[in-house]
């Protein structure tokens, strides 16, 4: 069995380790403008290789069936086009999952402002 005196003693000390490592740390900082600039990029990269994506892998189907049927543009020019609007649905989705998250951010600093946080 540990001694109640021992266990006392490691739980202080390990109590003052984590106030020395939280002291060290310091207070957490908020995002500057260019992280979030910088997470703005990459959505926005995100959003362009989605369409381009669907272009490309329409493109690639249509351009297969084509050869595969012998309807040389045809097909191709449909899947092109069915392409570029799965490209642009994905876009819309993904913007609308940004925007929710950014409404849902925006609504937990209103909250904590109100608090007096």
């Amino acid at each position: 069995m540990s001694d109640p005196h021992d266990d006392a003693a490691a739980a202080a000390r390990l109590k003052a380790l984590e106030d020395r490592i939280a002291k060290l740390k310091g207070p957490e900082k908020a995002k500057d403008h260019a992280e979030e600039h910088y997470s703005q990029a990459n959505l926005a990269w995100r959003m362009v290789i989605e369409l381009v994506a669907g272009l490309g892998i329409g493109f690639g189907v249509g351009l297969g069936l084509d050869t595969l049927f012998g309807t040389k543009p045809i097909l191709m020019i449909v899947f092109v086009g069915l392409g570029f609007a799965a490209g642009v649905k994905t876009m819309m989705r993904s913007a609308a999952e940004i925007q929710k998250k950014q409404l849902a951010d925006q609504a937990g600093n209103d909250e904590g402002e109100r608090r007096g946080d």
